[in-house]
């Protein structure tokens, strides 16, 4: 078997604009995913992070193909899923599924709870009657709810249950990846462990791979075995986790984990957290270069470089498990006891 199950490769997701200004110049797209590539190994969870609008949603749901490619291939335990006709790809979605960050919007609120959990197993032929209704019951439990709620709807519900409700939902088919877009952004603190050790439990009962989408560093660093950073399209690092939090050899990464609040009281007043100035550039007209030299403090130290602004820099490899996309990368060194010092 191989231990490979998802490969995104050059994955573009581009979003036609259809205004009178732009099209009085001719057109124009949103470039949402511009040329990303990732590897998703069989058992692992792979965190996503990355501001809002980077295009982390967009990512998830075109390896699903929720969202068409516009280019590039992702392929799925060796077959290539940009290929597949829609009577395929319906089959294949058995084997993949999502849970949506919004767990009231993702459920229909004409449909009682049992009926869209027994949703999946109708449309995939695995379970009919009696047998489905029982299946509907066990998944209810398995999610910590009541077999009796079956019959409820979702208004009757919290958050937390509701995005129970989405887990349970997107295991019934018993798929074997799931994307988890921002599963524990829309329920309280204190309902987001409970969520996330559910995510770990099943993923143990059942031997799932994750995609595990979120902008909480904090969380991400629990529950992933590899961390992906996502900046305006593009994968700007890759690496295990304890290599990210350690080890951060992008300055969006640094600027990023300098934010994330430090238990000791002592390293955490070591520390200076980095502000990053400016906005984030339109995806519709990204800047030519590196995509981060418009925010980059580090470009800013190093007297502004021509390569910042002349040439894209690619995804490379430093270290065993660790890629980082920064022509200068190699200037930082991290400081162990603090993410950033500068």
């Amino acid at each position: 078997m191989n231990a490979t199950l998802l490969d995104a490769a050059d994955l573009e997701v581009h979003f036609p604009i259809a205004s009178r200004a732009v099209l009085h110049r001719g057109g124009g797209v949103v470039r949402a995913v511009d040329g990303v590539d990732l590897t998703i190994e069989r058992g692992e969870t792979l965190g996503l992070v990355g501001e809002s609008g980077c295009g982390k949603s967009t990512t998830g749901r075109a390896l699903l193909r929720l969202n068409e490619p516009t280019a590039g291939r992702v392929t799925f335990d060796g077959v290539d899923l940009t290929s597949l006709g829609d009577e395929q790809m319906r089959r294949m979605r058995r084997r993949m599924q999502m849970i949506f960050q919004d767990p009231y919007a993702s459920l229909n609120p004409r449909m009682s709870v049992g009926t869209s959990i027994a949703e999946p197993l109708t449309i995939h032929g695995l379970a009919h009657g009696r047998e489905r209704a029982d299946r509907v019951r066990e998944l209810l439990e398995l999610v910590g709810l009541k077999a009796a709620d079956a019959d409820r709807y979702p208004h009757e519900f919290s958050g937390g249950q509701r995005q129970r409700i989405g887990v349970a939902r997107a295991i019934a088919a018993e798929p074997e990846f799931i994307v988890a877009d921002e599963p524990v952004a829309a329920v309280d603190v204190s309902i987001q462990a409970q969520i996330i050790n559910l995510l770990e439990d099943i993923q143990e009962r059942f031997e799932l791979t994750y995609l595990f989408i979120a902008h909480d560093l904090a969380v991400v660093r629990h529950i992933s075995d590899r961390i992906a950073v996502m900046y305006l399209g593009k994968i700007v690092e890759l690496a295990t986790r304890t290599d990210l939090y350690d080890n951060p050899l992008h300055p969006y990464s640094v600027a990023l984990l300098s934010a994330v609040p430090v238990p000791d009281p002592v390293v955490e007043a070591r520390r200076e957290r980095i502000i990053l100035r400016g906005e984030i550039p339109s995806p519709i007209s990204p800047p030519r270069g590196c995509r981060f030299h418009t925010r980059c403090w580090l470009r800013t130290e190093l007297g502004n470089p021509d390569e910042c602004t002349s040439s894209e820099p690619d995804l490379r490899s430093l270290a065993t498990d660790h890629r980082v996309a920064c022509h200068f990368a190699e200037r930082l060194t991290p400081d162990p006891e603090a993410t950033a010092t500068r």
